[in-house]
């Protein structure tokens, strides 16, 4: 009896052992043991915004109307959601390149381009300015900084009567911000010459009543060409001498 209990001691762990070495002929003929599985339960990636998923939870989600308004209020609004700036990296370099060989006009006589350094990058309401700002008397004349077309006269809350136009080739958009009125007679469509006055400068939108001046950005367009989205770069290392 006892012997008989000695030989099913000894069978098990040899039965065990013959399983487990099936096992692993079965997986080398398969070509070797499953990958193990990783688990992102809550995390899924969202490749359109490149956060995970739990991150765009928490992100406060505008409407459409809403999200409109303020694309329209700013010229920098689709710089990526703006993080990448276009005065960074080769892109931006290359650029400021092809800026500065069309010697652009600076658009209010007798303005000191040194004063416009690092005003790009200054913060303004929690974000970059991303443009700069060119103090003169109310009613200075506001001068087109090249040819080109005048792709929208707009007026917002934010920038007040404001110019967006387009250069000749359609690759870079100047704003021009903060008017206190249009040059008689421009319109959207119209071709502006280098040196034209295209408008006056003033306080309109949310300048402080007593500091009139120009609210000046430059941006590179994208594909869609759209007069409120474009790349941000700084107007003052275009400028500079």
């Amino acid at each position: 009896m006892r012997r008989s209990r000695g030989r099913r001691g000894r069978l098990i762990p040899a039965f065990a052992a013959c399983f487990a070495a099936g096992v692993l002929v079965g997986w080398w003929l398969r070509g070797g043991p499953p990958s193990p599985v990783a688990s992102d339960f809550g995390r899924t990636t969202d490749a359109r915004v490149g956060a995970t998923g739990d991150e765009v939870r928490r992100r406060p989600r505008l409407d459409k109307a809403q999200g409109s308004r303020e694309a329209l209020e700013r010229p920098d609004a689709a710089n990526g959601g703006r993080g990448a700036v276009a005065t960074s990296g080769t892109r931006g370099e290359a650029a400021i390149e092809a800026l500065r060989r069309r010697d652009l006009r600076v658009p209010i006589d007798g303005a000191d381009i040194d004063r416009l350094n690092g005003m790009f990058s200054e913060a303004r309401d929690g974000r970059a300015h991303e443009a700069v700002d060119i103090l003169a008397p109310r009613y200075t004349p506001i001068h087109a900084v090249e040819d080109g077309t005048i792709a929208k006269l707009f007026v917002s809350k934010a920038g007040g009567q404001t110019i967006y136009q387009f250069d000749p080739s359609d690759r870079f958009c100047y704003y021009y911000a903060h008017l206190e009125r249009y040059a008689p007679g421009l319109h959207d469509g119209q071709h502006v010459a280098r040196g034209e006055v295209i408008g006056y400068v003033g306080t309109s939108g949310n300048a402080p009543p007593n500091t009139p001046h120009l609210h000046f950005a430059v941006s590179e367009l994208g594909p869609d060409r759209r007069w409120w989205q474009g790349r941000p770069i700084d107007p003052y290392l275009v400028l500079r001498k």
